[in-house]
């Protein structure tokens, strides 16, 4: 599409975007009027919302517009599929400059809706705005279907702690990235593009999960969360946590223990929970770790020790993604 944003006009873009859409049985009237209508049989709605911002979640001369849409929409429809939910919708709030190419907005708009597709969900609707600095804004939402929803608070004594989809491929890409190169392919598209294993989610709470989330933060980070809020130690094996070995010519390369990217790095959106030690796992899981009694040592550890290292904080030292 040639030209800007400014020249399309605000209701140009709108119809632009909008054109571009699909739906699901679950959207009743998508965009066009005032509101959205989404069909919600188990009459909750899980709801979750996130912010990207550019320079500091994502970068034009890394990324393309269609790789921050699917991105944008993994990370939020990830945070569904961790609460047991199934993803059924996505709200948009954008922010662009007037002179933005008119292809971006509507390129990244595909990135959404294929993303969108892939989860079972539908963009439904959204507001844009005239700013200085491209802003992404999504909120999703997701049905739990009639099961309770799994929290962080859960995980009890005893429970196996087991993770499905990538760790520390995010990670890789960005180091990757952040020397120029762009390959290994396979690592740089992980952060351009991560891949929740979306129905894990629903699936691991109708096998009994006690806890779970997805990996946005790095997993002992994340894996902290669920122990603060069950008030429990958890402890990871580190000899049972998968690290390739592309990932590990990659860490020799750079200078970097690649355990560090699968630890502590973040936004692959891989799922973590914690089970009942009697469950029977499908394939897909990997038991790295067990729930244990609380003690004066850190809420997570990795082989019974303090791990050094920590993931991802926005408004920390490491507070600038990219």
């Amino acid at each position: 599409m040639k030209g800007t944003v400014g020249e399309l006009g605000e209701f140009g873009l709108i119809r632009e975007l909008t054109s571009r859409l699909t739906s699901t049985p679950a959207v009743r009237l998508g965009p066009g009027d005032d509101a959205a209508v989404v069909s919600a049989p188990d009459r909750r709605v899980v709801a979750s919302t996130d912010i990207l911002l550019e320079g500091r979640h994502f970068r034009r001369d890394w990324s393309t517009a269609y790789d921050v849409g699917r991105k944008a929409a993994a990370q939020n429809l990830a945070d569904i599929a961790a609460m047991g939910a199934v993803p059924t919708a996505l709200l948009l709030g954008l922010v662009v400059p007037a002179e933005l190419p008119a292809s971006w907005p509507t390129e990244l708009m595909d990135g959404l809706r294929d993303e969108c597709q892939v989860a079972g969900a539908a963009v439904v609707g959204g507001d844009r705005v005239r700013g200085d600095t491209i802003t992404v804004a999504i909120s999703a939402l997701g049905d739990l279907r009639n099961h309770e929803p799994v929290t962080r608070a859960g995980a009890q004594p005893g429970d196996v702690v087991a993770v499905t989809g990538w760790l520390g491929w995010s990670a890789a890409g960005h180091a990757v990235l952040s020397r120029g190169f762009r390959s290994p392919r396979a690592f740089v598209e992980a952060h351009r593009r991560p891949e929740p294993p979306y129905h894990a989610g629903p699936a691991a709470a109708g096998l009994g999960a006690t806890s779970m989330t997805d990996v946005s933060d790095g997993l002992i980070a994340d894996l902290g969360h669920i122990a603060e809020s069950s008030k429990v130690r958890i402890d990871i094996r580190s000899g049972d946590v998968d690290v390739p070995t592309q990932m590990n010519d990659i860490g020799q390369a750079v200078g970097v223990d690649p355990l560090q990217w699968v630890l502590n790095g973040g936004e692959d959106h891989a799922i973590v929970a914690t089970f009942p030690q009697d469950v029977k796992l499908p394939a897909r899981w990997k038991v790295i770790g067990e729930v244990l009694n609380p003690s004066a040592l850190p809420q997570v550890t990795v082989d019974g020790a303090a791990w050094t290292g920590k993931g991802w904080d926005h408004f920390g030292d490491n507070g600038d993604a990219e």
